[in-house]
Formats: structure tokens, sequence, C-alpha cells
């Protein structure tokens, strides 16, 4: 018959991590364990149980209560030196590969690949992707960038967010502007469908049948857009477009207007035809700034949820697609809410131009 142990000491603040460690799903295994068996003594009971009830030996018990009375609760967690799985590779390994990776191309080619790596290393390409994701490296990965260099670039930053945040009052502010060249493209040959285990596939290749361009104006207020087809992108396209929203919205409301610098918003006609309707206000994105036009982010939904995988066998088609689409839209559509000051948008910008600057 197991003698009862002398129940081990152990304050309410330490039993409720003890009680909350012995429950987790995410703790490590040997925290569990451990914290298992110092409830169990401090309940009193035999060392020779705790060991079997665990699956451990009756030293390991009395190791574990006895380092609980010297260090507490961090005798439940640490990892004592001489234990566990040891490093695959040195620290200085790891420190060359992150380094080599960061600051050094390899022979041939514009970014390292794991095998690539590996074999400038000398070490396997599994152990390349364990480092890479321990630092969160992905050289095989890039992402396109573009600074501004419009000098009235804060001016204008100011202007459009301060419409996004702070909207005037019977106002309607539309971002606007033109998805240009939508092809209408078959396939070649018929798709097949997704089926259990495979995705739905189409072939590389297509036959063109034509484009068209398409004007839309995303209204900030509620996310709906306005939008109309048309075969060419000139400033005549671009006025009908104007005259279609000067009928769309009641004439007690202003329009104000945003869009980028391409010229057919700059037209003189445009001009003229602007002074006649004064509701209208135009505030233009700094150059090479395109990203402040919300409108941009409706025209990605566009394009990767009907324009991408479509199969179009006429300009017609294609048109007839995209109005259905609009519609569809509309009848539930969702605002694109900006939420990023201008000071926030200045202090990522000044961060940019200093790393292009220490390594340029």
């Amino acid at each position: 018959m197991n003698k009862a142990a002398v129940a081990l000491p152990v304050d309410d603040e330490d039993r409720y991590l003890l009680e909350q460690w012995a429950r987790s799903s995410a703790a490590p295994h040997r925290v569990v364990i451990r914290a298992k068996g110092l409830l169990m003594a401090k309940d009193g009971v035999a060392n020779s149980r705790i060991a079997s009830a665990l699956g451990v030996s009756r030293p390991t018990v009395l190791d574990w209560r006895r380092r609980f009375q010297e260090n507490g609760l961090d005798s439940v967690v640490e990892i004592r030196e001489g234990r566990g799985r040891k490093p695959a590779i040195s620290a200085r390994q790891v420190k060359a590969i992150v380094d080599a990776t960061l600051h050094r191309i390899p022979p041939g080619a514009t970014h390292w690949s794991c095998r690539t790596m590996a074999k400038a290393q000398g070490v396997s390409h599994a152990t390349i992707q364990r480092v890479w994701d321990a630092h969160g490296l992905q050289p095989h990965r890039a992402t396109t960038f573009k600074l501004s260099t419009d000098p009235a670039f804060v001016d204008k930053l100011t202007d459009i967010v301060g419409l996004y945040m702070n909207p005037p009052e019977r106002a309607v502010v539309l971002c606007v502007d033109e998805k240009s060249q939508i092809q209408a493209l078959d396939r070649t040959q018929p798709g097949l469908p997704m089926k259990k285990g495979r995705c739905g596939t189409f072939t590389h290749d297509y036959k063109r049948h034509g484009t068209t361009t398409l004007f839309a104006a995303l209204s900030v207020l509620d996310g709906s857009v306005i939008g109309e087809c048309h075969g060419r992108h000139r400033h005549q396209e671009f006025l009908k477009f104007l005259r279609h929203l000067h009928r769309a919205f009641p004439r007690r409301l202003d329009l104000h207007l945003i869009l980028d610098n391409y010229g057919t918003h700059k037209h003189p006609t445009v001009r003229v035809w602007l002074a006649a309707h004064p509701r209208f206000t135009l505030h233009f994105t700094p150059i090479g700034a395109s990203w402040l036009n919300l409108v941009e982010s409706w025209f990605a939904q566009l394009t990767q949820k009907r324009l991408r995988r479509g199969v179009f066998r006429s300009v017609p088609e294609l048109v007839a697609a995209i109005e259905a689409s609009l519609q569809h839209y509309n009848e539930n559509p969702t605002p694109f809410v900006w939420t990023t000051t201008v000071d926030a948008i200045l202090e990522k910008v000044g961060k940019c131009k200093v790393i292009l600057e220490t390594h340029h």
C-alpha cells in the first residue's frame, strides 16, 4: 500500500496557474505533465502513485517537488541545460544563412531558392526553409511600390483624405476612374469543372474579340457604383460619363470627384463643360498615387470575381457581363471605409524614403 506523501505547499495564485496549465491543450506536454504532478502532490498523493498515473519515474516526481520548492513556477516551464533536442546547426550558421539571404544574390539569378542556398551553405534545403520561416524571410516573393514625386503631394493627400474622413455637407463624394482595355477573351477549349480533389481548369491560350473601357464612379457614402462601358477612352467619352453623373444625382447636391491625372480629365473641352457646371469639383490624386482612389479597390474585385476567369465571345457579351455584375453589386453595396490618417501616411512615406536613400 502506497504511503501518503507530505502535501506540497502551494499558494492559491500558484495553484490557479498550475490548474490552467494542467487543462491546457496548447501548452508543451512537459508543462502539462509537471503541472498535473504538482497538483497531485499538493493533495498529498503518494509519489509512487503520481509516477504511475503520469508514466514517469518516482525520482522524477521527487525532482519536480524539490525544484518547485526552490524555484516556484519557473521550474514548471524551464528546460534545464543539456536537456531537449540539440540544434541541427549552430547559431553561427543560422546567422550566415540570414546574412546571405539579405545581402547577397546567387550567381546567375536575382534571388535565392531553398536549394541554391542549401548548396551554398552546405546544409539541407529543409534546414534553409526552417531558418527562413523562423526569421520571416521569403526571397521568392516581391511586392511593387512607387513613391510619388508630386511637389504638391502633401496638399493633395490632405485634400483627398479630408474628403474621405470628413465629407462636406449637401454633397456627394465620388471616386472616378476608367478601367481601359478590358479584353473579351474566349478560351480555345472548354474548361474543366471543379471536383473533389481537383480545382477548375481553363486553357492558358485564348482568342481576342475586342476591348471595352469601363467608366466608374464609386460613392464613398454607401459604396454603390455607377458605371458605363464605352468603346474608346477619350475626353468625349469622359464628358458623356460626366453628363451621366449630372443626371444621376439631384441638382441640389454638389459633386466632388476624386480622380487621377489622366489627360482626358484635364482636356480643354472638359474644363469648359465643368466651368458651366459649378456643382462639379475635381480633386486630383498626386502623381503616382492612384492607390488613394478607392474605386481602384472595386476594380480589383471586379477583375478577381468576374473578369479574370470569364469567357467572352464578343464585346457585347463582355459588356453585358460587366453590367450584370454592376447590377448585382449595387443590390447590396459595401462602403470602402478609409481609416488611415494623413500623418500615418506621411510617416510611412518618410520611412520608405530613408530606406531608399540608405540602400542606394
